[in-house]
């Protein structure tokens, strides 16, 4: 039996635009799971065999490869969560006595969040500039019913998004 998804798709013109909106969809219930964005370059050009020129072409081709929307949220607990837990090791292993592996954990910690999170804005950064670069940020929103098709609709909408539309793709 076929499965069919319906998704909400936008194009936005910057960054901030794009944050703006995927914050006002989740406080209107919508998960962080129900978001992707267009892949980075290479990869779409390793998956499809080709580069596109514009991400408008990308929009509906449902082999288009996407990555999760991780919003600035999101990359700030990745960030700060790996360091925080690390150090909450060193703390525990200061209460056991020992205050030098504390320090060494709880330093740990940091420069290894510090460095993920470093890599994760890069990414993220390359991935935007590459796209505007093309035409814009494309996003995608799966949506469960009408209801929330509607909502999301009109939140991409209200929030700068062109190229706003509803597709349909089999799984």
């Amino acid at each position: 039996m076929v499965r069919k998804i319906r998704e909400v798709v936008a194009a936005f013109d910057d960054a901030e635009a794009l944050e703006r909106a995927v914050f006002a969809l989740e406080t209107h219930g919508f998960d962080r799971a129900a978001f992707s964005l267009l892949a980075d370059e290479a990869t779409v050009a390793r998956k499809l065999g080709n580069r596109y020129q514009q991400v408008a072409e990308m929009a509906d081709d449902p082999a288009a490869p996407r990555e999760t929307f991780f919003s600035w949220v999101s990359r700030a607990e990745a960030e700060y969560g790996l360091a925080l837990g690390l150090a909450s090791i060193g703390a525990l292993a200061l209460a056991g006595g020992g205050v030098l592996p504390a320090l060494v954990a709880a330093a740990g910690g940091a420069a290894l969040g510090g460095a993920l999170g470093g890599m994760m804005h890069r990414h993220h950064a390359r991935r935007v500039q590459e796209q505007l670069a093309r035409g814009g940020l494309l996003l995608w929103v799966n949506v469960r019913d009408a209801a929330q098709e509607t909502l999301a609709l009109e939140i991409l909408v209200a929030h700068a998004a062109h190229d706003v539309h509803v597709h349909e793709l089999a799984t």
